[in-house]
C-alpha cells in the first residue's frame, strides 16, 4: 500500500466574510472564494491521501465553521484553528471545541504572531496560560512567524516540553532577497527541541521572487532546515492557494521533491506524509 502523502497546511476562505485586508494590492488575483471544490482536482492530481486545514484570522466562528468543513470533507485530516489564548476561561473554550460534534477534527491551534505588535506577544503570562491549556488539550500549536519572532518562538518551546510544536513556513526566511542571517542561526538553535518540535516546509515559493523563483532559490534553506529538523521533524505543506500567487499546487510539490532528492524512499515518505500523522495525531490515519 503506498504511503500517504499529506498536504499539512492548506486553506479556504471568503474574503467577503472575515478579516481579509491583506488580500489587496499583489494578493488581487486570490480575492475570491476558495473552497473544497477548488483545492480536489489539485489533491487527486498529486496523489494527496488528506490535509490539515488552518486557519486564518482570528475568530471563534471560523474554528467552528472549518470543523464542520472537515466532518463534511473527505479528504480533511484535521483542522488547526484559532482560540482566544488570553482569554481565562481558555480550557473551557477547548473543551467546547474538543466535545462538540465535529470536535474529533481538532488536531492544533494557531495565532498569527506578525498581526502583533510585540515581537515577543507569545511570551506574555496570560498567553503562557493559554498555551499550557493547549498542552493539557493533547493539541498541536502552530507557530507562525517570521525571523524577527524567532527569539520569542524559541524561549517558548524550550519552557513547554510537554506541548508540539510545529513552526510554519520555516519561520518565513527573505528567500527573495537572498538573506541567510539571522534566520539561521536563530533557527539552527531549536535543534534541541527536535523531540517536540516539527518543522513545515511551506510557503516557501511566496516568500521568493514571484516570478522568477527556482528550485535553486528554496534549495540553501530547505538543506538548512532538513540539517536541523532531520527528515524525521520535517512535514510537507502547499499553503494552498497562498502559494498560487507565485506557482501552482503542482510547482510547490515538484520544487519540494527537487529539493529532497536526495532523500531515501523512507525518508521522502516521512516528510510527505507520516510526519504529519505523527504531530497532529491525524484521527483518519494514526492505528
Amino acid at each position: 500500500m503506498p504511503s500517504p502523502i499529506i498536504d499539512a497546511h492548506h486553506h479556504f476562505w471568503d474574503p467577503n466574510n472575515g478579516d481579509y485586508d491583506w488580500i489587496s494590492g499583489d494578493f488581487q488575483p486570490i480575492r475570491r472564494v476558495f473552497a473544497p471544490a477548488d483545492l480536489r482536482p489539485s489533491l487527486q492530481h498529486e496523489g494527496v491521501s488528506g490535509t490539515v486545514l488552518v486557519q486564518t484570522w482570528h475568530s471563534l466562528r471560523e474554528s467552528h465553521d472549518f470543523l464542520e468543513i472537515a466532518a463534511n470533507t473527505d479528504f480533511i485530516a484535521g483542522v488547526v484553528a484559532w482560540i482566544d489564548l488570553t482569554d481565562r476561561h481558555v480550557a473551557d473554550r477547548l473543551h467546547e471545541l474538543k466535545s462538540g460534534p465535529n470536535g474529533r477534527w481538532l488536531v492544533g491551534i494557531r495565532h498569527l504572531l506578525h498581526l502583533e505588535a510585540d515581537p515577543e506577544w507569545i511570551l506574555r503570562d496570560d498567553v503562557r496560560r493559554g498555551l499550557a491549556a493547549v498542552a493539557d488539550a493533547g493539541l498541536v500549536y502552530d507557530l507562525v512567524g517570521n525571523t524577527a519572532h524567532l527569539r520569542a518562538m524559541l524561549q517558548t518551546v524550550a519552557d513547554f516540553p510537554q506541548l508540539r510544536f510545529v513552526l510554519d513556513h520555516i519561520a518565513k526566511p527573505d528567500i527573495k532577497a537572498g538573506v541567510r542571517e539571522p534566520w539561521g542561526s536563530l533557527i539552527r538553535s531549536f535543534a534541541p527541541y527536535r523531540d517536540h518540535v516539527w518543522c513545515k516546509l511551506s510557503g516557501m515559493i511566496t516568500e521568493a521572487d514571484w516570478e522568477n523563483w527556482s528550485a535553486g532559490d528554496l534549495q540553501p534553506y530547505v538543506d538548512e532546515v532538513l540539517q536541523i529538523f532531520t527528515p524525521e521533524r520535517l512535514i510537507f505543506g502547499t499553503d494552498w492557494p497562498v502559494c498560487l500567487v507565485a506557482g501552482s499546487y503542482a510547482d510547490v510539490v515538484d520544487v519540494l521533491r527537487i529539493c529532497l532528492d536526495v532523500l531515501s524512499v523512507v525518508e521522502h515518505d516521512k516528510v510527505f506524509g507520516r510526519n504529519a500523522i505523527e504531530a497532529y495525531r491525524l484521527p483518519e490515519f494514526v492505528t
